[in-house]
């Protein structure tokens, strides 16, 4: 059994795509909208990015969060410089639940991990 696609309410639609698009491989079903986009990852895993409207935010639970894991510990370093590159607010990688990674809040307003 596969999972197929993940829903994702945020903030910042456009955003949200960008980062992850530029960041860690997502490619776009199409164009895109203001408040609904459509990403595959190298897997075929669908990520629906929805909008939370104008007048809302985001309140996920402390602990959600995706996750993308890499190859090597190198490869999670390089993720993170080129975050802070493009002004990211994240922290340094660090060793946690046997992982090396770090999280960081994305724009949309969910959280995000690399590790390895």
């Amino acid at each position: 059994m596969k999972l197929n696609h993940v829903n994702l309410t945020v903030e910042n639609v456009p955003a949200a795509r960008g980062l992850l698009e530029k960041h860690f491989g997502m490619r776009p079903y199409g164009p895109g909208k203001k408040n609904f986009d459509v990403l595959f990852d190298d897997d075929d895993l669908v990520l629906t990015l929805i909008g939370v409207g104008k007048n809302n935010t985001v309140s996920y639970p402390e602990t959600f969060h995706i996750g993308f894991i890499q190859a090597s510990n190198d490869d999670v370093d390089e993720i993170n410089r080129r975050l802070k590159e493009d002004g990211y607010d994240v922290p340094a990688p660090s060793r946690q639940h046997g992982a090396w990674t770090f999280y960081f809040e994305a724009p949309g307003g969910f959280t995000i991990e690399v590790l390895c």
